[in-house]
C-alpha cells in the first residue's frame, strides 16, 4: 500500500517540510536528503495509508515511556498493544529473578488475574545483554490472561507484545534501582494517561530495605559478557558500552 502511493519518498517529504528531519543529511549518493527529495515528483500524503501531519492516525504514537518511584529513569510501554480500558493497572506484585523463574509460575497456575509480574535481573547488566522476554508474554497470553495480567522488567520485549508489557525499566536491578527492592504483595500502579508507573511502598520502608540489599552475584565472571556486563550503560541511555 506504501508503495502504491509514493513509497517511503512520501513520509520523508512530509517530515522534511516539517522541519523534523535533517535535509542536510548526506545520502549515499553524496547528495543530501533534501537534494535527492527536491528532484523527485513526491506526491502529497494520501491521507488513508499516510496522513499528513495535521490530521494523524492517533495523537500519540505507539510506545510511550513511564516514570515514577518504580522507575525514575524511564521505562517503555507499548501503547498500540493496549485497548482504551487498560490504560490503567493497579495490583499485587509476584518477584521473579530471572526468566525461567517466572515461566515456571506461570506454566503452573501460580499467577492469577490481577497480578503484576515482575522480573528482575535481566537488564543489560544482570542478564546480561537485556534479553526478549518474549516467551513469558506468550505464556501469560496462552494461559488467558493477556489482558488481566501486567508484565513489567529491565529486560526488553519485541514488537509482537499485547496487554500490559512494559520494559527497559531503569536502572535495572543489578544496578539497585527501585525494581529491585520490590517484595511480593507490594502494590503497583500504572497509569498510561499520565505516564506514571509507580511501587506503593513509603520511603521509610525502601530505605530499610535498600540498607539490606546486595545484587545477585553476576552469572558471567568471565570471558565476553563479563566484560559486556562491566561496560555496558543503562537502558535509559541505549544500553551502549563505554569500549
Amino acid at each position: 500500500d506504501l508503495d502504491r502511493i509514493g513509497g517511503v519518498p512520501v513520509v520523508l517529504k512530509e517530515l522534511l517540510d516539517a522541519d523534523l528531519l535533517h535535509g542536510d543529511a548526506l545520502t549515499i549518493t553524496g547528495r543530501t536528503m533534501a537534494e535527492e527529495l527536491a528532484d523527485l515528483d513526491v506526491p502529497d500524503p494520501d491521507g488513508e495509508v499516510v496522513h499528513p501531519l495535521d490530521r494523524p492516525i492517533h495523537d500519540a504514537g505507539g510506545l510511550a515511556i513511564l516514570r515514577g518511584s518504580l522507575a525514575p529513569d524511564g521505562a517503555v510501554v507499548k501503547i498500540a498493544g493496549l485497548t482504551e480500558d487498560q490504560m490503567t493497572f493497579e495490583g499485587p506484585a509476584r518477584v521473579f529473578d530471572g526468566e525461567q523463574a517466572a515461566m515456571e509460575a506461570v506454566l503452573t497456575g501460580q499467577i492469577v488475574d490481577g497480578d503484576v509480574i515482575v522480573i528482575r535481573y535481566e537488564g543489560p547488566k544482570g542478564g546480561p545483554g537485556m534479553r526478549e522476554m518474549l516467551a513469558v508474554t506468550s505464556a501469560v497470553k496462552g494461559a488467558g490472561l493477556g489482558s488481566t495480567v501486567a508484565l513489567l522488567t529491565d529486560g526488553r520485549f519485541s514488537g509482537a507484545t499485547h496487554g500490559f508489557s512494559i520494559g527497559h525499566v531503569a536502572p535495572e536491578a543489578t544496578d539497585g534501582g527501585p525494581i529491585a527492592l520490590v517484595r511480593e504483595g507490594d502494590r503497583i500502579r500504572i497509569d498510561v494517561p499520565t505516564r506514571k508507573m509507580d511501587l506503593l511502598v513509603d520511603e521509610v520502608e525502601l530505605a530499610t530495605r535498600r540498607e539490606g540489599w546486595e545484587p545477585l552475584p553476576p552469572r558471567y565472571t568471565r570471558g565476553v559478557l563479563a566484560k559486556y556486563a562491566r561496560t555496558v550503560s543503562s537502558a535509559s541511555l541505549g544500553a551502549t558500552t563505554s569500549v
